[in-house]
């Protein structure tokens, strides 16, 4: 098995604006993602995202955007130690890329970056099958948050 690019692809009920909104959006990633988010939403801005709040072990990790083209393309750089620069070594890139499709949007997600962390072999594995089964997690929860704003 590849482990250095993840992908995925999902049909949403929504437009493109909508769904831009909701994976750029810090307010709306928090009701799919991570328990917490914070960045601004430019090229270069820098923040966090929080998972596992109000357990004994929360985890922030660093996210720095990339790139910002509403609402066709959002993409992040993450996984990087807080307070250090995201560069292709020390973080993965997320991207986003939104299509209308009939009166929805495909969204393709594409993660990188894994091989060149330069992890053993058996962190690598691990961390794409955890990146892997978190994505299988959380993009289902996205289709139905915006189902749930479509439906106001």
């Amino acid at each position: 098995m590849e482990y250095g690019t993840l992908e995925r692809e999902i049909h949403i009920d929504a437009s493109p604006d909508v769904v831009f909104e909701v994976v750029s959006s810090p307010e709306h990633l928090t009701e799919w993602w991570p328990d917490e988010a914070d960045f601004p939403l430019v090229p270069g801005g820098t923040g966090r995202v929080v998972f596992d709040q109000g357990t004994d072990d929360p985890k922030a990790v660093a996210i720095t955007v990339v790139e910002v083209e509403k609402p066709r393309l959002f993409s992040f750089r993450w996984t990087h130690p807080v307070g250090e620069p995201a560069a292709t070594a020390n973080s993965l890139l997320v991207t986003f890329e939104l299509v209308p499709s009939g009166t929805g949007t495909t969204l393709k997600l594409t993660e990188t970056g894994f091989r060149e962390q330069g992890w053993e072999v058996a962190v690598l594995e691990e961390q794409y099958r955890d990146h892997e089964n978190g994505w299988d997690h959380f993009l289902p929860r996205l289709a139905r948050y915006v189902g749930k704003l479509a439906a106001r």
